[in-house]
């Protein structure tokens, strides 16, 4: 049986920046690394915090992924839920087909 990998992708402030960093960092058994990148919340349901926010009308974010097992994911998910109660990060996990590391041969 192959193990299924997925992308967990997670939405939040910038003022969560380094808090989630670390806490992802400290989650070594789950996570072993994650991409990160600024992102522009737009929306209905997406909070503009700061007046600068009102002004260019889209929410500062941060959007985190990873790749982990579907179990792992699962499991991370609920780490997050319980420490991060209240912060509205947005999340969603999709299926990875192929993952890997692509390598350069020595010369």
């Amino acid at each position: 049986m192959s193990v299924e990998f997925v992308c967990l992708t997670l939405i939040a402030g910038r003022s969560l920046r380094d808090e989630l960093f670390d806490y992802l960092s400290e989650q070594r058994d789950l996570v072993s690394g994650f991409t990160a990148s600024d992102a522009a919340g737009h929306g209905p349901d997406v909070r503009l915090q700061t007046p600068e926010e009102r002004v260019k009308g889209h929410a500062d974010e941060l959007m985190v992924r990873t790749i982990l097992q579907a179990q792992e994911a699962a499991q991370l998910l609920e780490r997050l839920k319980a420490e991060f109660a209240g912060s509205r990060i947005v999340y969603w996990i999709m299926p990875v087909w192929d993952f890997g590391i692509t390598d350069v041969l020595n010369q």
